[in-house]
């Protein structure tokens, strides 16, 4: 199955993005995320979808679960260990796996590229000897391909690290080396959280 040329987000908040970002960074430079500043007193209110919850640190991964207006979504994120060119200025990159049991999403693999790319260009994810082609839309990347995300993620499962290779609008090619390990301990708390 071909993925559509529609934008297909991460079932996320901006907020939740933000703050899932802070402490991925906060984890990747070993760091204890900041705590956010504490709300005036206000009336009660109906209770709000919370915010990410760190389910656990497995080597170079995060796990995470967060409850949204559309149900519980849980995703495994990572930083990347090197990117280059080092020169080139950009904001922070992720790697993700996300799970959105509501919307009978399971494991699929995603980029935060840092920069703005040309919609629907051309990338790559190279994991051992194994390419996987990426569609861009924004600042993120997917598998071309998502009938390809599970042989992408059971080659993760088994490999070191991989390579994400991509472009930005004004033409600078990147690449992204992310480790992974600790990945497949982080799927599983994933697939225990939501079912």
């Amino acid at each position: 199955m071909i993925r559509p040329f529609l934008f297909r987000p991460l079932g996320l908040s901006a907020l939740a993005v933000v703050a899932m970002s802070t402490a991925a960074v906060a984890q990747a430079q070993n760091k204890p995320a900041p705590k956010p500043a504490a709300p005036a007193a206000q009336p009660a209110q109906p209770a709000a979808p919370s915010g990410p919850v760190l389910l656990g640190t497995f080597g170079d991964w995060g796990a995470y679960a967060s409850d949204t207006p559309k149900g519980r979504v849980c995703y495994a994120l990572s930083s990347p260990k090197e990117r280059l060119p080092k020169e080139l200025k950009r904001d922070p990159g992720f790697l993700f796996i996300s799970t959105r049991p509501s919307e009978n999403v399971r494991n699929e693999l995603s980029v935060i590229l840092g920069y703005p790319t040309k919609d629907n260009s051309a990338g790559e994810i190279t994991i051992g000897t194994t390419k996987f082609p990426l569609v861009t839309r924004d600042r993120s990347a997917w598998l071309a391909n998502a009938a390809q995300d599970p042989a992408a993620l059971e080659a993760m499962r088994k490999a070191q690290s991989l390579t994400v290779r991509a472009s930005s609008a004004r033409g600078n090619a990147t690449t992204d080396r992310y480790s992974l390990q600790g990945l497949s301990q982080a799927l599983d708390r994933l697939k225990k959280d939501c079912p």
